[in-house]
């Protein structure tokens, strides 16, 4: 995958490519008392610009990582919440959103994708 600090994501249904820019990972206990992993991300095209933000529950974000075996870190949590975010861009589902949360079932998409196996809902 590519590094998921700045990338390219689109086209979204109008067309538009979108230029993302990573802002922040952190926990959201203090920002919204909310038990996630929140990751922010900035999106700039055609001088517009936003702001999205990927929740990951944290109960499932380890639930994940205990069953795979996978490391629980800033950057695997980060390439998770990219993976949505383009997501969101190309298909325009919750694109009216700037706060998302992944279920468990897309944790475990998305991580495959990321392990490098197919994803079901073609996702990646």
């Amino acid at each position: 995958m590519e590094s998921f600090r700045q990338f390219q994501a689109g086209p979204d249904p109008f067309g538009r490519a979108w230029q993302v820019r990573f802002k922040w990972l952190q926990t959201a206990i203090s920002l919204r008392h909310s038990d996630t992993v929140d990751v922010r991300f900035i999106l700039r095209s055609d001088g517009e610009q936003v702001e999205k933000t990927i929740a990951m529950p944290h109960k499932d974000l380890l639930a994940l990582s205990r069953d795979t075996g996978q490391l629980m870190t800033d950057p695997w949590c980060a390439r998770l919440a990219v993976l949505h975010l383009k997501h969101m861009v190309e298909t325009g589902e919750d694109l009216e959103k700037n706060l998302v949360t992944l279920s468990a079932e897309q944790l475990r998409e998305y991580n495959a994708v990321l392990a490098g196996a197919p994803s079901a809902a073609g996702r990646a």
